[in-house]
């Protein structure tokens, strides 16, 4: 059993980053379709634009030769002819080529739709914007080394154009692992979704990658936009915001290292390796010697999802912890300078080993909610080495049928206490975790019941869910002489005077041999990859 668990210890470390060998989920080679249609006459002021394609999407983004002083909304028409909330259009400032190009906001995620309103605000002596000149929409035609990033246009400009970008990703993105537990063990890092998996066309990207001597800090980014989008969603959001920054924007590849969704799944983002200090495009005037991870969705003023939250900590902890970094100390780093960043080429600025994009940057990114959190994203990654504690793996469990029993039956204060391991599989579809005074199993067929005291060591001796009984069916049923539980082939009875335990099967009872004092049951099922492979 100790060679079981070593050579599963062994095995996991590189999971990590790319999941089980041979267990690589196909990606979806389904394309990417970006559209452009021009917000034509909008002058000063506010002006409402309704947009209709035949082609189904679900992001949208604004580009303009230049969108100072402009601000724009989004809103989507449902299924049932009502509309959906506004979303913020959040422009790039700061993110991608500060070279000459086109500018854009962020691609605000708003569901399948065919049907959007854009709420576009310019300053009163904007000029009016015109249909879109001949060839004005015509796609890059290869690299300009001279520039280090490939043109969006290279015909004409757009001038003082604003065109609407609709952004089709694939309506069945790759199918990827479970979805991930929050409760890493220490000192790794949370699976990551590789560019291959999350599908990623390499044709896109212009150059090589750009290595920096080492990584000598984080920042820390939203996508802004919605946050209402499901586990499926996501890859295809990755694709598309991959696609927008290379075929719409004209950049090399896309601007963050990696991205982390609202359910905690997170996706490789720059080409190069999460191994290596590859230089992103995130953080304007600073993307030198740092590394960048965009949480997708808006944090203004609801705050990442716990989740999120944590695993944008732990991965922040892997990559500083690879160059030596402490997540609690102090950087000097000097400006780039650009119109991206607030502090002039050569200046020397002190910040945090993990900072945030409005600490050096012209922008909210990534939000008040968020940014109010950053003490404790700091903390989180400083303990990257350190296992979860109680509170962290009760965490973990939210959300799921195990947790919601268990926060049922009184949570901590409990007769089960607090959760000591996170969620894992047992044999089949079984799922379970440890408490400090026994354990929870669930399955489909049985839902969640708890197993405690002389009864869980009895069922432990017997093989758990492996044995001749089964899963439990109940929680302990207590009788004035007995403490009852069923199983899905039997009971076990335990003794009110004697603390002896009964097995009953097709109605014959045996007596079980008391096991040794102070020996607790051992789970076969922890030597095995949990269900959540991290």
């Amino acid at each position: 059993m100790l060679v079981t668990a070593l050579a599963a210890t062994v095995m996991v470390l590189p999971w990590a980053i790319t999941g089980p060998p041979g267990d690589e989920p196909a990606a979806s080679q389904a394309p990417v379709v970006v559209a452009q249609q021009p917000l034509t006459d909008l002058g000063g002021g506010e002006t409402i634009r309704e947009i209709h394609q035949d082609t189904a999407f679900s992001l949208v983004a604004l580009t303009s030769e230049d969108l100072t002083g402009t601000t724009a909304r989004v809103r989507a028409k449902k299924a049932d002819g009502s509309w959906g909330p506004w979303y913020e259009a959040e422009q790039l400032e700061g993110v991608g080529a500060d070279l000459p190009g086109p500018r854009g906001t962020e691609p605000i995620f708003v569901g399948r739709t065919n049907t959007v309103q854009i709420a576009v605000t310019r300053p009163a002596d904007a000029p009016t914007t015109r249909p879109a000149a001949p060839q004005a929409a015509e796609r890059r035609q290869g690299p300009r080394p001279d520039l280090g990033y490939v043109p969006a246009n290279v015909e004409q400009p757009f001038g003082q154009n604003i065109n609407a970008v609709l952004i089709s990703p694939p309506e069945a993105p790759a199918d990827l692992a479970p979805l991930p537990n929050a409760a890493t063990p220490p000192g790794q890092p949370p699976h990551i979704v590789g560019r291959g998996q999350w599908g990623a066309d390499e044709s896109m990207r212009c150059g090589d990658p750009r290595y920096d001597a080492r990584i000598q800090a984080g920042v820390v980014h939203h996508t802004a936009g919605s946050n209402d989008y499901t586990p499926e969603d996501s890859a295809g959001i990755v694709r598309s915001i991959y696609e927008y920054h290379t075929r719409t924007l004209g950049w090399c590849d896309i601007a963050y290292n990696a991205l982390v969704d609202k359910y905690g799944q997170v996706f490789e983002g720059r080409a190069g390796g999460l191994t290596r200090p590859v230089e992103g495009a995130h953080t304007g005037g600073f993307n030198h010697d740092t590394w960048g991870v965009a949480m997708l969705g808006d944090f203004e003023t609801v705050p990442p999802t716990p989740i999120q939250l944590r695993t944008t900590a732990r991965l922040l902890g892997w990559v500083l912890g690879q160059s030596g970094v402490d997540p609690h100390g102090q950087v000097v780093l000097p400006s780039e300078g650009g119109s991206f960043t607030k502090f002039p080429f050569g200046a020397a600025v002190a910040l945090p080993t993990i900072f945030t994009h409005r600490d050096v940057g012209n922008t909210e990114c990534p939000g008040n909610a968020a940014y109010a959190l950053m003490g404790q994203i700091r903390d989180m990654a400083a303990r990257f080495n350190d296992p979860p504690g109680p509170a962290q793996l009760a965490e973990s469990l939210r959300g799921g049928a195990i947790f919601a029993k268990w926060e049922a039956l009184g949570g901590r204060n409990s007769y089960l206490g607090w959760p000591t391991s996170p969620e894992a599989s047992g044999l089949g579809a079984t799922r379970y975790v440890t408490f400090e005074h026994g354990a929870m199993y669930w399955s489909p067929d049985t839902g969640a019941q708890p197993v405690t005291g002389g009864i869980y060591t009895a069922w432990g001796s017997l093989g758990f869910e492996r044995g001749a009984l089964g899963l439990p069916t109940s929680a302990e049923i207590p009788e004035p002489l007995w403490i009852v539980q069923n199983f899905q082939h039997g009971t076990l009875n335990f003794d009110r005077e004697t603390a002896r335990v009964t097995r009953v099967i097709d109605g014959v009872a045996v007596e079980l041999t008391p096991p040794a004092p102070d020996v607790a049951p051992i789970q076969l099922e922890r030597f095995t990859p949990p269900i959540n492979p991290v």
